[in-house]
């Protein structure tokens, strides 16, 4: 399983972005073989808006997702530079 760790979300009339602050290794393909993700912490993303669970660790709330649930990077001029 890839899951994605980020702040809380800011919710958008189309969806919601936030900025990633941990990421797995990657998910495993059929044949076992590991499939790096394409996200890093620090990355800013695009999410639908009911993707991910909702965690509170600490008293701080988290969103965790499948990098399959992500719709785009926001690179830092606030254009998409990557799509699903």
């Amino acid at each position: 399983m890839s899951g994605r760790k980020s702040t809380q979300a800011t919710v958008r009339i189309c969806g919601a972005s936030s900025e990633i602050i941990a990421a797995g290794s990657g998910g495993r393909n059929e044949q076992g073989q590991l499939i790096p993700i394409d996200v890093k912490p620090g990355d800013r993303v695009l999410f639908g808006k009911w993707s991910g669970t909702e965690v509170k660790i600490d008293g701080q709330d988290y969103l965790i997702m499948k990098e399959s649930d992500l719709l785009g990077v926001v690179d830092k001029t606030g254009s998409v530079k990557k799509a699903a």
